[in-house]
């Protein structure tokens, strides 16, 4: 389960700028921020399937996921992290990687995946429920967190509203990543009242995973935000990418910084 908010084509300074919360059981093997062999690819890496779940890639290409939630799964399915690692490793634009994906989208359990071409401007949302399809991504302030893109679930509007007002207070100048990263998704504000959650999975489930940052015990063990970040793509093609995570229980920084390289 994971959160992340996003300003697209919407700001002079910075034409994408995203914040993300990974949520994962503390278990599970997991890589931090790092460029990936080749040195094209940056971003997390899942140890145990390979492949990630945000991650930019050298030539203006940004892909990122979170999973559906539901209750049933497909019986042995592929891996969603494969997912943004086979745009970012492609030459395809969004839109042809979509119509490449729906074509296998029955073969997954369920996702949500944007992928964007910096250079072209051009970002697509791709899903497979309740239905497969894609769709252009609007210019403007976007929230996806494990429903359809901007599905209005009160841990989404609460960080929709205070991304809106971080914004607001900082105009049109230099956004602090940290500081962004600090205030808002860090958040540990619960639903109050069961009828605003999703209905999904049990009450005290959904209660446990209503806060933006996520920070409790499952049957199978301990689950939570494992990393929070931020990309952060300025209007001369500068990229900022910023990760904090979850090593052995105490919070750890990295950062990579780099020019798009349009060939």
């Amino acid at each position: 389960m994971c959160i992340t908010v996003f300003m697209w084509q919407a700001h002079p300074k910075y034409p994408f700028l995203l914040l993300f919360n990974r949520d994962e059981f503390h278990s599970r093997p997991t890589d931090p921020l790092a460029w990936w062999s080749g040195e094209t690819i940056v971003g997390g890496k899942d140890g145990l399937c390979g492949g990630t779940w945000l991650a930019s890639s050298k030539d203006g290409r940004v892909a990122f996921l979170t999973n559906f939630r539901e209750l049933q799964n497909v019986p042995q399915p592929n891996t969603r992290g494969d997912l943004p690692l086979r745009f970012l490793q492609s030459n395809k634009s969004p839109q042809v990687f979509a119509e490449e994906v729906l074509n296998e989208a029955h073969l997954y359990n369920g996702f949500n995946l944007v992928l964007a071409d910096i250079c072209t401007s051009t970002m697509v949302y791709v899903f497979n429920r309740p239905k497969h399809g894609y769709l252009s991504v609007t210019p403007g302030i976007h929230v996806l967190t494990n429903a359809s893109l901007d599905t209005p679930w009160p841990k989404a509007e609460r960080l929709r509203h205070s991304f809106k007002e971080l914004i607001d207070e900082f105009g049109e100048g230099e956004f602090p990543i940290k500081e962004m990263v600090e205030k808002l998704m860090t958040n540990t504000i619960k639903d109050d009242e069961q009828s605003l959650l999703p209905g999904i999975h049990p009450p005290e489930w959904e209660f446990l995973l209503s806060s933006i940052f996520v920070d409790t015990q499952l049957p199978l063990g301990p689950y939570g935000t494992r990393s929070s970040s931020a990309l952060f793509v300025t209007s001369n093609k500068e990229v900022t990418f910023y990760e904090k995570h979850l090593d052995q229980k105490q919070w750890k920084e990295n950062a990579v910084t780099y020019q798009i390289s349009e060939t």
